[in-house]
């Protein structure tokens, strides 16, 4: 009898785990549906919702000492990848501030929801609607962040269909 009983909550628990897993589908199904897929002009830009495709530069003539400021900060604090122009990274040139100023802001422009805030740096960085990159220094724009984020949106649902599924096995256990 113990044998059948077990073989019985087996057969519920990977019913359970099924109809979860089949929620947790329709579930992502519904907020895909609700999210059309946008394209872009030019598909290399970014989008925001009034102004287009925008990327955010330092100031020119703005005075060297500031843009270092803001430029530390932004690698710092700002935790924004500069990696890129560093020496031997594909925006290192041209080696001067604003070059380099100009693709961190961005980096943290991008990473930050395009708001004029994001674009600020005290007053060294202004939003252009023209892609500033050049040969292999690419200046990352909303578009790939946004691709970043289905991916994340994915993963979430399967990392919640996963806890449903181990707190079912649970619950099946206590039993």
């Amino acid at each position: 009898m113990e044998k059948k009983l077990a073989f019985i909550h087996g057969l519920l628990m990977v019913e359970c785990c099924l109809v979860i897993i089949a929620m947790g589908a329709r579930m992502q199904q519904k907020s895909e549906a609700g999210n059309p897929i946008q394209t872009l002009s030019p598909p290399e830009g970014n989008t925001t919702f009034v102004e287009g495709t925008t990327w955010c530069i330092a100031l020119p003539g703005v005075s060297q000492a500031d843009l270092q400021k803001a430029l530390d900060w932004a690698c710092g604090s700002g935790n924004t990848d500069c990696s890129p122009v560093r020496q031997g990274g594909p925006c290192f040139e041209p080696d001067n501030i604003v070059s380099h100023a100009s693709y961190a802001f961005n980096n943290y422009y991008q990473q930050n929801g395009n708001s004029d805030i994001a674009c600020n740096f005290g007053g060294t960085a202004t939003i252009i609607n023209r892609n500033p990159s050049y040969g292999s220094c690419v200046y990352p724009s909303s578009e790939q962040t946004s691709e970043s984020l289905q991916l994340s949106s994915r993963s979430i649902w399967r990392i919640w269909g996963t806890l449903l599924m181990v707190l079912c096995l649970n619950v099946f256990a206590l039993m």
